[in-house]
């Protein structure tokens, strides 16, 4: 089959890459320079099994009201005006809250971990068959708490992680120090913590950029610098992607045997003109990348600090720290003053966990570190979307919210097996697929049922 993959992040190049696997002729079209230019860029750098839990809970409505008078807000929801012209945001936010109870909770925890189990073995045997590097640590993933609460309720989180088959344990505040002596200058600040030792960190750029270059060597057509103009149907059925060429204007028609959009947050808009409504709204994302100034004082556990519900992970001679969530639209501005304050968090926060070990001085003069954001395609329950689409020869693969870098490698899995007519070997509903349909081959963690 030929298949065109619109998207060139994580979530695509995996696509492409397990497409290519199984013999399929595979186009990528993307808008950028190259692959892993937008929320792939600079994320969190995470590989977080044991941290697949989505953001709404039962305590979240209560917590996001409060937040909305907070500039530094974990989860920052910015209301659109007028009504029209934020109507997909208003929908969403009611969907979303129709998702902040416990068993919906549950429910969608199971989904996420069986993809992050799914994903994480298969990112494994993508590193083995390509030897791929790019500043991976297998050390786990810690979670540090301030406050007696938060550390008190972190028993029952893991404990339901554990009964999905991930072994997120609580640890004592000695125990946590132990695991990552770096945040000792912190000490006195944590309560306790959490820590799971089969997760990992990493850059996901670096791995995506390295893919994709492996993608083109293996065949593939990478028609970067492409604007896709508009999907063609006849019939109920995709006919077409017109796509232009940025350099010189000149318009292409694409055609193939199936087209997999994986725009992230603008795989909605798109989707809309052809009349398919998917349920992701883009939720924009912080982080700076900074010089180490004490390699030897830097933490190689990745770590996410409750209090900020920032994540801070080692890249070689870097520091990673990302976080914050603002539900606001497509705006990618990093000069407004809410940006601006929201990335000035950032660095208060490290120089206050891991003070000197970083380069910060940068921003405290005025200069301009490494800041990025990105905009997180977010579903209301946070399960991504992957599947067929009611247009035949249509499929989608976004909606992945935080969890990109950790579901990426097994989405684009999941997604080559479908369009293959296989079927992926994990509890996890995928879209547009019948319950009965996808029953028989929806596998439970060991020890639970489906």
């Amino acid at each position: 089959m030929k298949v065109i993959v619109l998207g060139a992040g994580i979530i695509g190049i995996s696509t492409a890459w397990h497409l290519l696997e199984r013999g399929h002729e595979v186009v990528v079209v993307d808008r950028q320079a190259g692959a892993a230019q937008e929320a792939s860029f600079a994320n969190g750098a995470q590989i977080s099994v044991s941290y697949c839990e989505p953001w709404a809970s039962k305590g979240t409505p209560i917590k996001a009201l409060k937040w909305m008078l907070s500039s530094e807000a974990p989860l920052l929801f910015r209301p659109r005006w007028p009504l029209g012209k934020g109507f997909a945001q208003y929908r969403w936010g009611l969907q979303f809250l129709a998702q902040c109870n416990d068993a919906a909770f549950v429910r969608n925890v199971q989904q996420l971990v069986a993809l992050g189990r799914y994903s994480h073995a298969a990112l494994k045997d993508m590193v083995q068959a390509t030897g791929i590097e790019y500043q991976r640590l297998e050390k786990g993933i810690a979670h540090f708490f301030t406050d007696e609460k938060s550390f008190d309720e972190a028993a029952g989180e893991a404990a339901l992680m554990q009964k999905y088959g991930v072994d997120r344990k609580v640890v004592s505040r000695e125990e946590l120090l132990a695991i990552e002596p770096a945040y000792r200058n912190f000490a006195q600040h944590i309560t306790g913590g959490t820590y799971t030792a089969s997760d990992e960190s990493g850059d996901a750029r670096v791995f995506t950029e390295k893919l994709a270059a492996l993608c083109a060597q293996r065949g593939a057509q990478m028609l970067f610098n492409h604007d896709i103009e508009r999907l063609g149907t006849i019939a109920n059925t995709l006919d077409s992607v017109t796509v232009r060429a940025q350099h010189t204007g000149q318009h292409s028609l694409l055609r193939a045997d199936a087209v997999v959009v994986a725009c992230g947050s603008y795989s909605a808009p798109l989707l809309r003109t052809v009349g398919v409504s998917v349920p992701v709204y883009p939720g924009k994302g912080y982080s700076a990348t900074l010089r180490l100034l004490k390699p030897e004082a830097a933490p190689l556990v990745s770590c996410i600090d409750d209090d900020k519900k920032v994540a801070i992970s080692r890249l070689g001679d870097q520091l990673r720290v990302a976080g914050t969530i603002e539900v606001g639209g497509y705006d990618l501005s990093l000069t407004s003053r809410l940006a601006q304050t929201r990335c000035q968090m950032l660095i208060d926060r490290i120089e206050k966990v891991l003070p000197g070990v970083a380069d910060t001085r940068n921003a405290r003069q005025g200069g301009q570190p490494n800041f990025w954001c990105g905009l997180r395609p977010a579903t209301p329950t946070n399960i991504p979307l992957i599947g067929r689409t009611k247009i035949a020869k249509l499929w989608v693969n976004t909606g992945h919210g935080t969890l990109g870098w950790t579901h990426g490698a097994g989405s684009g899995k999941a997604m080559a097996e479908l369009i293959s007519g296989e079927q992926p070997a994990m509890a996890f509903n995928c879209y547009g697929f019948a319950p009965s349909r996808t029953a028989p081959f929806m596998r439970a963690p060991q020890g639970q049922s489906a």
